[in-house]
């Protein structure tokens, strides 16, 4: 089901840059983390979610996120936006 959020986006960010990015000029609406991404990483991400009021989804796999939005490769975390 938040595989079907992500491919219906009406503005996608993805990779761990551009999610933050987002995250960080109030532009994302739901932030979208893979349960098996590296949690150094994906901690620095959920903490900014939270202090910023948006909306964290966990998915179950870094390659399926990666195929939601559409690359060849995985994808630690993807955000959505209303643009």
């Amino acid at each position: 089901m938040s595989y079907d959020k992500v491919k219906q986006a009406a503005k996608l960010y993805i990779g761990t840059k551009q999610t933050t990015k987002a995250v960080e000029l109030g532009m994302a609406t739901e932030v979208f983390v893979a349960k098996d991404a590296e949690p150094r990483i994906t901690m620095k991400i959920i903490n900014l979610c939270k202090k910023m009021g948006v909306n964290v989804t966990y998915v179950d796999s870094m390659k399926q996120l990666g195929k939601a939005c559409g690359i060849e490769v995985g994808a630690a975390m993807a955000a959505t936006a209303n643009e």
